[in-house]
């Protein structure tokens, strides 16, 4: 897993310091309540005073560990008490066989004979399920074999391309035709493509063209040539930006027990970003940054910052170790961290080896 960087001050805290910063933490993840100096006195295994709980509690907060949400209230851990808790404190617990075996069993299942879009979509109702959280999976289109392609002239300066994969899936794009263009240049683009691109992926097919620069020049005159690199551009070109799916199973429990109208806010945030799917590629980016799993809190997820949630989120990789996605689950801070990271580790550890 990765951490982040600890203040050498949080670092220095003694054992009575500590082990009243857990209690906090501990009761905020199961009840989401603050707490306050005479409950924690209560908890302590020795007989500490409130008074001296509330000294410590305020050398916690001087820190930036924790808050006071309310004037008079208990406290909570902010932010910073959070990420310090996950890296210093946190017992990362393991999946029982059983849970092992279903999450395996479920992916296996999906994956066997259905698309892997489905499997996607298992992966994300799965974590969803076992997390009470919302799953999250993000993939990268996979780049399949081509079959065909072909091109239809919709007005004298744009056509319709129309890409077929080996598989059967038909993708189509509105390309910008150079001026000049006719309907017999576009067969001759379309007849020079299909020769040299069946069973390649766009990449592929990409560096066959090229290779293939003085031939092409030979083969087509000027327009039909430019045709034929816009037409792989369409895909291939960094224009494309990669498209990515994002599929989210489970936002219904994120509403569960949530009355704060500060929080629904918050979950309000969070769903707008989901429905725009803005900067989808930057989780992607995050998740191929760190090896295993990685834990954002609040602000440090740049991509669900206004929202204030936490992100557990791990990659799974092709038959070459490419990242090809990431899966993980989203919700509230009080995440149960010590839960949810194995179960996303294992669950991107079974996609990999069905994507293999």
């Amino acid at each position: 897993m990765t951490q982040a960087i600890v203040d050498p001050a949080l670092q220095s805290l003694d054992a009575r310091s500590r082990e009243i910063f857990r209690r906090i933490v501990d009761t905020y993840l199961r009840d989401g309540e603050p707490v306050g100096s005479r409950n924690l006195s209560r908890m302590m295994p020795s007989s500490l005073s409130p008074a001296t709980v509330r000294n410590v509690m305020s050398d916690l907060e001087q820190l930036g560990l924790i808050y006071a949400p309310h004037v008079s209230a208990g406290r909570l851990p902010t932010q910073t008490g959070l990420r310090f808790f996950v890296d210093a404190f946190m017992e990362i617990g393991d999946l029982t066989e059983d849970e092992r075996r279903v999450i395996e069993a479920q992916v296996k299942a999906s994956g066997a004979n259905a698309s892997v879009d489905h499997m996607l979509t298992e992966a994300s109702q799965l974590l969803s399920g076992m997390s009470r959280g919302a799953g999250l999976v993000l993939a990268s289109k996979t780049e399949s074999a081509l079959k065909h392609i072909e091109f239809i002239q919709l007005e004298p300066r744009k056509a319709l391309a129309v890409l077929v994969t080996q598989g059967g899936d038909v993708e189509n794009r509105i390309v910008d035709l150079p001026d000049g263009v006719t309907p017999s240049q576009l067969q001759e683009a379309s007849n020079f493509l299909n020769a040299h691109i069946r069973g390649r992926t766009l990449a592929e097919a990409r560096i066959e063209i090229e290779k293939r620069k003085n031939e092409t020049k030979a083969a087509l005159d000027t327009l039909s040539q430019a045709l034929v690199e816009k037409g792989l551009a369409v895909w291939a070109g960094s224009g494309s930006g990669m498209p990515a799916r994002l599929i989210v199973r489970g936002r219904g429990n994120l509403l569960e027990n949530v009355t704060d109208q500060t929080d629904i806010q918050m979950l309000r945030h969070l769903f707008e970003d989901l429905e725009t799917q803005d900067g989808l590629l930057q989780l992607l980016n995050l998740a191929e940054e760190g090896s295993g799993v990685r834990i954002f809190i609040g602000s440090e997820n740049k991509l669900f910052s206004l929202s204030g949630s936490s992100l557990v989120v791990a990659p799974f990789r092709d038959k070459d170790a490419r990242v090809v996605g990431a899966l993980g689950v989203i919700g509230p801070t009080r995440l149960n961290y010590a839960r949810i990271v194995p179960m996303v580790d294992y669950t991107a550890q079974v996609m990999s080896r069905m994507l293999r």
